[in-house]
């Protein structure tokens, strides 16, 4: 796994692996469920992916978009491809909605609704909280 991979906690925060792709639990949640998409290979520019890996976003995708509305029921989902800091390829999955969720006894409020997301606003969790959230999306 690249680098950007391991700072985002793996193998801690997987939820799913794919050929191509992997799934984790952001560390820091601006909103209930945020995710980081990130590729395993370690391009760092996204047209130089293999053409299998941009395929396979469709499948890996599709999962996300059925987890995440079962599990936080989002009115919108955000795709945010930064790669600032991080220098490879991976997006910031951010559910998006109205006012807040409650998981835990924990509010996870969207402060930027209904614009640009609040990365700032994030609520960091445990470790033990990371762990039961990510077997949470599994399940999910």
């Amino acid at each position: 796994m690249n680098e950007t991979i391991r700072k985002f906690g793996y193998p801690a925060t997987l939820v799913a692996e794919h050929d191509h792709w992997v799934v984790l639990l952001r560390p820091a949640q601006p909103t209930l469920g945020s995710l980081v998409l990130a590729a395993k290979s370690d391009v760092t520019a996204f047209g130089d992916l293999p053409t299998q890996a941009h395929a396979e976003l469709k499948v890996v995708t599709s999962a996300i978009e059925t987890a995440l509305r079962g599990f936080v029921d989002y009115a919108k989902l955000n795709y945010l491809m930064l790669m600032m800091v991080d220098p490879h390829v991976h997006f910031h999955v951010i559910p998006r909605y109205e006012g807040s969720r409650e998981w835990q006894g924990k509010q996870f409020p969207d402060a930027g609704w209904p614009k640009v997301p609040d990365l700032s606003a994030a609520v960091a969790l445990s470790e033990d909280d990371i762990a039961d959230l990510v077997r949470q999306l599994q399940a999910a």
